[in-house]
This record gives structure tokens, C-alpha cells and sequence, in this order.
């Protein structure tokens, strides 16, 4: 209950940079919040079945599935509604798909008059419970995912959900202060306090986190943010990426848009009632840090000295406000890594640029040979400045100044890049790949569009490697599917990119129907899934994503983040594949991956990943001892693979890594700049799967030194 579910968030662009633009507030007629609430389910569900690339019949199963997904939604943890508010609902359950068609608006404010009822009785649960010390010495358990719950019979069952639950966050924070004073035992002037002033100082700090949480309900999450989130549940229900958004703030669409604000340069997620670190900005705070990684849970936000604030039950947007400040400020965060380990953080506010999100190169000198990297964090395109900055355009020039510094072989690192633009994304392959087609594109009436690079020549033709993870998504998978299918280039990585491989474009609500508008309405704005991706070997990237050719243990694999693992995710599908002729890559693709898989195999590091990626992945969402030895024992176990890994981390040789040398004179006139890429520079050396991606790219470059002198 402590938050809205949500499926995790990974930043996708639209096709050909769509954004959402706003407009100035017009008389759309509407009367009251019924009427614009019929107003929007009426123009929902036209949109959605006139113009969705493959809609859902808006029937009486799609009813039952929008009635069970909203009401889990409403209450993820199954402590709020009972059996008998599920049994009064169940007469709407088929009745939204009618609703949707011009019928009166009922399951709504049927669902909405006995959530407030139960949120109320539901706030007056917590405080007495927490009131009593614990019993830590009994040995039970208790389920924390609400996936496998069910609603409790009564208001009896109701309570106990609530007492064990309670009881679990109180030991967490109780278990934590006693690990906190064992570790300052022997610090001179530590004050060590009892057991019992720890175990209380514990339900206090989770009765301040349910009174703040309950206070968010009460004034923040309004009707009309209930109704916003039915009306997503129902969009949702025809793929993950098919959006509502009700009209938002100026201000804060001129600050997202503009990317200039001081904070620490890390986007957040909500997941399960837990915020945690969606993406990175290169060059930041945060980033720089090389402590702070996307995945990590945010417990605490601290400003400068003062005691820090406990943001379970926070909103998103509410954590942002605490996190952002003045530049140059402190704020310290209290970070739950994804081994379950803890950290504090102290991270100085600074200027967030979009400036850190540009194509970067570098050179790495192994022995008498030079590789080039090029880091691209995604395909952006400013498309309202005619001299604006397009990745395409950058990465052209990165290249350009790696071939005059004489490099045997390039490595493309596409890891974290959530796409962009279509344009651009074809442009850059075009780069590496001779006159032919990259990617084709069809709409709902199956048309097929081949995307061509129609450039005759390479400006690269040598050994090539390109980097991706499980958030690479979109436009990235593009190119590497192309690369891949070229047979141009070698995929290195997780077992596979994200999978996103549909096209969407924003759509403004507005008083008469029309999918031709582009500007967000006082109705709010659908972003719409209007056509798919194919590779050119026929298959589509969507669900499946791109296979690499080499695969590095990843311990974010655990997690389930891909489309693939949302059950409403379009299916993979394959099209007739386009006239194209691969290259010949010039090297032994099965010599290359078999000496790559003994060296992963022999490495101490990759097998603590391996073992912390088993670990994770036997205790994710699993059935929680309160026995509060048992549950020591088991946070003992997360802290032992975790410095585990680091210890093995730290040992790792460094990356012999250098800046191009006009990029070094560049950077010098500018020592913040200077200062941030050697920072940047820092981190690669230590990179663990680019050090294995450089092994790769040693045998391509030997393999393909050899053919040539034998030719």
C-alpha cells in the first residue's frame, strides 16, 4: 500500500524525437470533473481503437483485466480493500469496456468511495501496532510481494497483514542500528545505546514514514490522480508504452525540457513503494561519484548536516524537491544497493547540462595497439536550433578524430541508452555499414517502410564491437541489430537489450475528435503506439530485443526490467527480411566468444557476479524471517557477497584509458570540464566489461591483421 505500483520505468525516445508540446489552456466546454471524465474515457478509447497499432478488443475480458489491474494498483500490498470490497465491485467488472463507449461513468466512484472508507480505517491501524515492542523472538514470516497475496477475509486478517508487515520495517530499521553499533563499538567516545531504545527509535522512525505516507494520500493523491491512473490502467492494457498524460505543470516542463536545474544529475523511479535511481547524467554528481548506480533504493535525504528524511511512502516528484537544491549545497542520500547492502552518500549540488549527455571519445593504448571508444548515451537531435547538436553529426566526428590517431579498432558502447532519433540512429550506421537498408518500419495496416543509408562507402571499415545492457532500448537496438545482421561488428553484453521495438507519437485530447494534434490539451495527452520495428533479416526488435554475440554475466539481470517481462508487451513478430548483403567480417566469430568464455569463466570477479546474481535471484521477493536472528543471519549473507564484489572490483587492473590530444587542449581552457571528463576517464578504467571488451576487440584486430597479410 505504501505506494502506487508501477512498472519500472526505462527512458525510451519517439520516433523522430516527438515531444510533447504544450499549449495555452482552452474552453473545452467541460462542465465538472464527470463530465471531463467522460470527455476523456470517450476520446480514449477511439484513439485507441482507430489508431493503435494493435489494439485490443475493448470487450468484456479487456473489462475484467482493467477491473483487476486497477484495484492491485489501488492497493499493491493487499492491505487496504477486504474479500467483501472486491465481492460489491465485481458487478462493474465487465461494465468499463461500456463505460468506455459512452456509458455512464460508475466503477470509478464505485471504486473510489470504498477506497477513501478503507484508507481511513486503514490510517488508524498503524499507530497503535507500532505503539508495542515487537516479539522479535518468534519464528514467523511474512509475504511482501502483493502479487501473491490475496485480500484478507476480513478486518481480523486485514490487521494481521498490517501487524506483519509492520513489524518487518521496524526490524529492518531495529536490525540496521544494531549492525550500526557493533561497527562504532570501538570508537573512542561512541555512545552505545540498549536494545530496547534501538528497538523503539525503529517504530518511530516507521510510524513518521506511515504518517507521512498518509498524509500523501490524503492531500495528493486526489480523485482526480485516481482517475488518471484508471485511465493509464486502461491504455496500459494495449501495451506498456501507450500513455496518459493529464496537462502538467509549465514550469516544470520548461526546466525537463531546458535540462539546466541543480541537483545530482540521477532521474528516479517508483517501484513498489521504493524510489530508486532510474537513469544517470554523465558528468554529474552523482554520476562522478562512481558510488551511486541505477537500480539503487533511496531510503534517506539528508540536507548538509542535518538529519536526513525518511522517503518511504514519497512520491517521485516529492523526492526530487528534497533532493534538488542550491548549487554547491550538500545533500546526503542513504542508498540500498541492489545485494542489499548500505551506504551513505554526501554529493555537492551542481548545474545539470545537457552538454554531459553528448558522444565522447577516448583512446586506450594496449601495448603497441590503439583502440577507440566511443561513448554515446543516446541519439539525441535538437531539432529547434538549425546548428543544434545531432548525434549522428558527433559520432562522424568522433570517428573522424580516431582514425587520425591511427586506431586498429573501435568500440561503440550503447549501455544505458534508451534511444532516440530514428534519423540519426540510421545516419551512424551508415557510418560502418555500406549502401543498404538499417531498419524497416510498419504501420496497423501492415505497410512496411525500409529506412536506407544510402551514402555509398564506409567511414569506418575496421574491427568494431558495440556495448549494450538490458536498458539499451529502442534506436540502440536498431543499430545493433543492423551491425549484427551485417555480420559488421561483434555484440557485446547482457543476454539481451531491453526490447522496445514499437514507435510512438503524442496526441492532445481535445472537445471533437482528432489524432492530428500534437499539442497537449486541458484534456492531457495520449502517447500512442503507432507502428513497429523490424530488423532487416525480417525479425522484429520488439519483446525479444537483440541477442549478443557475446554475453557477460550482469547482475542487474535478476531484476526483470525488459518489455519482455511485462505480460502486456506487444509480441514478437517477423516480416519479409529486406534485400541486403552482409559483409565479410574478416575474423572467426566462434574463436572470438570461445576465448572470451574462458576468460569470463577464469575471472574471480565475473564469478562473484555470478554468485551474487544467483544469490539475488534464489532471494528476490521471497517469504521474509521476523525472527530477528534469522533475519541477521540472512543480511550477514547479502554483506559477504557484497564486499565480495567490491574487494574483487578494487583489484582489477586499470584500463590504460587517454583523451584524444585536441579534445585534452579543448578541455583545458575549461578546468570544471577538464576536471568532469577525468572524472569520466576514471571510471573506464576501472570498467570490468569494457576491459573484457577490450580483450575481444585485441583478437579481432589479430584475427583481422593476419587475413590481411595473408592477402
Amino acid at each position: 500500500m505504501f505506494s502506487k505500483k508501477s512498472v519500472p520505468f526505462i527512458l525510451v525516445f519517439l520516433f523522430s524525437a516527438i515531444l510533447i508540446a504544450f499549449a495555452t489552456t482552452r474552453n473545452t466546454g467541460i462542465k465538472g470533473p464527470a463530465d471531463k471524465y467522460q470527455k476523456i474515457f470517450t476520446q480514449i478509447s477511439e484513439m485507441l481503437e482507430d489508431a493503435h497499432f494493435s489494439p485490443r478488443k475493448i470487450d468484456d475480458q479487456f473489462s475484467k483485466d482493467v477491473f483487476k489491474k486497477y484495484l492491485s494498483s489501488l492497493d499493491p500490498d493487499k492491505n487496504i480493500f477486504v474479500q467483501s470490497d472486491i465481492k460489491e465491485l465485481k458487478k462493474y467488472e465487465t461494465r468499463i469496456d461500456d463505460e468506455l463507449h459512452n456509458a455512464p461513468i460508475a466503477f470509478f466512484y464505485a471504486a473510489n468511495e470504498i477506497y477513501q472508507k478503507r484508507i481511513a480505517e486503514a490510517a488508524q491501524i498503524y499507530q497503535p501496532i507500532l505503539a508495542q515492542p515487537f516479539n522479535y523472538t518468534v519464528d514467523e514470516s511474512v509475504v511482501l510481494d502483493g502479487d501473491k497475496l490475496d485480500y484478507p477475509a476480513n478486518e481480523a486478517a486485514r490487521k494481521e497483514a498490517w501487524r506483519k508487515r509492520l513489524k518487518y520495517m521496524a526490524l529492518d530499521r531495529y536490525s540496521s542500528s544494531i549492525e550500526e553499533r557493533e561497527q562504532n563499538a570501538s570508537k573512542k567516545d561512541y555512545v552505545a545505546k540498549a536494545d530496547s531504545t534501538l528497538e523503539r527509535e525503529a517504530r518511530k522512525k516507521v510510524t513518521a514514514t506511515l504518517d507521512r505516507n498518509f498524509e500523501r494520500l490524503r492531500t495528493k493523491f486526489t480523485e482526480e490522480e485516481r482517475f488518471n491512473m484508471l485511465v493509464n490502467t486502461i491504455t496500459g492494457m494495449m501495451d506498456p508504452h501507450t500513455t496518459f498524460f493529464p496537462p502538467l505543470e509549465k514550469r516544470s516542463f520548461d526546466e525537463q525540457m531546458s535540462g539546466r536545474f541543480f541537483g545530482i544529475g540521477a532521474s528516479l523511479r517508483g517501484d513498489d513503494g521504493a524510489i530508486k535511481i532510474a537513469t544517470l547524467v554523465t558528468g554529474s554528481p552523482a554520476w562522478k561519484s562512481g558510488q551511486v548506480q541505477v537500480g539503487d533504493q533511496i531510503l534517506k535525504v539528508g540536507q548538509g548536516n542535518e538529519e536526513p528524511v525518511d522517503v518511504a511512502g514519497y512520491e517521485v516528484e516529492d523526492a526530487v524537491k528534497l533532493i534538488r537544491g542550491k548549487k554547491g549545497t550538500t545533500v546526503k542520500l542513504t542508498l540500498k544497493k541492489a545485494d542489499g547492502a548500505i551506504k551513505v552518500i554526501s554529493l555537492d549540488r551542481d548545474e545539470i547540462v545537457l552538454e554531459e549527455t553528448f558522444a565522447r571519445s577516448v583512446i586506450i593504448n594496449e601495448g603497441d595497439k590503439k583502440i577507440g571508444y566511443i561513448f554515446l548515451p543516446e541519439f539525441y537531435a535538437d531539432w529547434e536550433r538549425p546548428n543544434g547538436a545531432r548525434s549522428a553529426k558527433d559520432v562522424e566526428n568522433e570517428v573522424k578524430k580516431l582514425k587520425e590517431q591511427n586506431v586498429q579498432g573501435i568500440i561503440m558502447d550503447l549501455r544505458n541508452n534508451g534511444g532516440g532519433s530514428l534519423i540519426d540512429v540510421v545516419q551512424i550506421a551508415g557510418l560502418f555499414i555500406p549502401e543498404g537498408p538499417i531498419v524497416q518500419v510498419k504501420d496497423r495496416e501492415g505497410r512496411p517502410t525500409i529506412l536506407r543509408d544510402d551514402k555509398k562507402g564506409v567511414l569506418y571499415d575496421g574491427p568494431l564491437a558495440v556495448m549494450v545492457n538490458e536498458f539499451s532500448a529502442s534506436a540502440s537496438e536498431i543499430f545493433a541489430a543492423a551491425i549484427q545482421d551485417y555480420n559488421r561488428g561483434i555484440i557485446i553484453g547482457s543476454t539481451s537489450t531491453y526490447g522496445k521495438g514499437t514507435v510512438q507519437r503524442n496526441l492532445g485530447l481535445e472537445k471533437t475528435s482528432s489524432f492530428t494534434s500534437g499539442d497537449n490539451s486541458d484534456l492531457g495527452t495520449l502517447k500512442l503506439t503507432l507502428q513497429k520495428f523490424y530488423r532487416v533479416n525480417g525479425g522484429s526488435t520488439q519483446l525479444k530485443g537483440v541477442t549478443p554475440n557475446i554475453v557477460i554475466p550482469d547482475t542487474y539481470e535478476y531484476l526483470k526490467y525488459r518489455e519482455k517481462d511485462n505480460p502486456e508487451a506487444l509480441p514478437w513478430d517477423e516480416i519479409q527480411k529486406a534485400v541486403y548483403n552482409p559483409v565479410n567480417p574478416g575474423y572467426d566469430l566462434n574463436g572470438i566468444r570461445s576465448s572470451s568464455m574462458d576468460r569470463i569463466k577464469a575471472s574471480p570477479t565475473f564469478g562473484a557476479i555470478n554468485e551474487s546474481l544467483a544469490w539475488l535471484e534464489k532471494n528476490n521477493d521471497r517469504e521474509y524471517s521476523l525472527n530477528i536472528n534469522k533475519f541477521r543471519e540472512e543480511q550477514k549473507k547479502v554483506r559477504a557477497v557484497s564486499k565480495k564484489l567490491d574487494e574483487l572490483t578494487k583489484q582489477q587492473k586499470e584500463l590504460p584509458v587517454s583523451l584524444l590530444p585536441e579534445d585534452e587542449k579543448y578541455l583545458s581552457a575549461d578546468n570544471d570540464k577538464l576536471e568532469r571528463r577525468k572524472q569520466w576517464l576514471k571510471s573506464l578504467t576501472k570498467d570490468i566489461y569494457l576491459n573484457e571488451t577490450v580483450n575481444v576487440m585485441n583478437d579481432m584486430i589479430k584475427q583481422t591483421s593476419a587475413v590481411a597479410k595473408t592477402n
